[in-house]
């Protein structure tokens, strides 16, 4: 799964030193609107600028609109002509999610594209404020609710426009290290047992499982819109901070595995915009090519009893009706 950084390229074209800018070449994306989770900084913040370089619509999601704002400030520096905007998103709070939502919809734009990028990474444990284990509902609950808030938006606009809407989940090879049972349904927020690395690798098997239901559904639908999971690369981002340390001297002994952020956002801009996906859905990409994930990530029954018990999160937490 872990590929050295060389000019080698799959059947797509494209390999792991392949850049963003590389993959886009040539795609006139002014037709589409896009929002980009955790868009001011690391591979997000890139594949906004990409986006917004191949001139689509792009809304920078994130946290800290500070760091939001400067994001969008570096792009119009670049690329006056660069349509950005940027609103306030706190994955790990339901509220700010549901908040985040309402604001985009009244807005009456359309929504072309998802990206699902933001994330934390082997924090110390912690609940977030709706009482879930931090890295569970930061990566994978709080993009499955928004997805959920948006999709009838994104149906609407792919009705209306004709264009194929597609969603883009970043996981990671790291979601071969999770629990045996893929998903620790029964004790989720159980503290005693915590792994920050096994915890981490549970939400990321959890967003390919949740791509993959959601791609089943659609199509059973017939929506116009695919879903699929990438895994960006090893980058050193701001995503390593609770493990910085440990990771810089791994970088010393694992150099040639190791991509930059221009090579670590190539594959989801890749996914999110070129034409030669059109109808490709419930797949996982390493290094701009499809790979085949884990046995677990490829269960059927996890994935649905993965959405289900979602669902029960997000309504329990929010007192939402499905």
């Amino acid at each position: 799964m872990l590929r050295l950084i060389t000019g080698r390229r799959g059947p797509s074209g494209f390999g792991s030193a392949s850049t963003a800018e590389e993959v886009t070449q040539g795609i006139d994306a002014s037709a589409l609107t896009v929002i980009v989770t955790g868009g001011a900084s690391g591979i997000g913040f890139e594949t906004a600028r990409v986006l917004a370089l191949r001139r689509a619509q792009v809304i920078i999601a994130a946290r800290n609109l500070e760091a939001a704002n400067e994001a969008k400030q570096r792009i119009l520096s670049e690329n006056r002509d660069a349509r950005v905007d940027i609103q306030k998103l706190d994955l790990s709070s339901l509220k700010s999610v549901k908040a985040f939502a309402d604001n985009f919809l009244a807005l009456n734009l359309p929504l072309n594209i998802l990206i699902n990028n933001a994330g934390i990474m082997f924090c110390p444990f912690q609940l977030s404020k709706d009482g879930i284990e931090m890295q569970f509902a930061t990566n994978h609950l709080g993009h499955f609710y928004l997805t959920k808030l948006l999709l009838d938006k994104m149906k609407e606009t792919a009705r209306a426009t004709g264009i194929e809407g597609r969603i883009v989940n970043l996981s990671s090879v790291a979601h071969l290290i999770c629990p045996p049972q893929g998903i620790q349904f029964n004790n989720i927020n159980e503290k005693k047992s915590y792994q920050d690395k096994v915890a981490y690798g549970q939400s990321k098997l959890a967003n390919l499982l949740h791509a993959n239901e959601l791609s089943r559904r659609l199509q059973e639908e017939g929506a116009n819109i695919t879903v699929n999971s990438v895994h960006p690369g090893l980058i050193m981002t701001n995503l390593m901070r609770h493990s910085a340390f440990l990771m810089r001297i791994l970088r010393v002994f694992t150099c040639f595995l190791w991509k930059n952020v221009p090579q670590g956002a190539a594959t989801t801009c890749y996914v999110a915009l070129h034409p030669s996906l059109k109808g490709v859905t419930g797949r996982y990409f390493v290094d701009c090519n499809e790979y085949k994930p884990s046995k677990l990530a490829q269960d059927e029954v996890l994935a649905r009893n993965l959405w289900d018990f979602s669902n029960d999160l997000v309504n329990a937490s929010q007192n939402i009706d499905k």
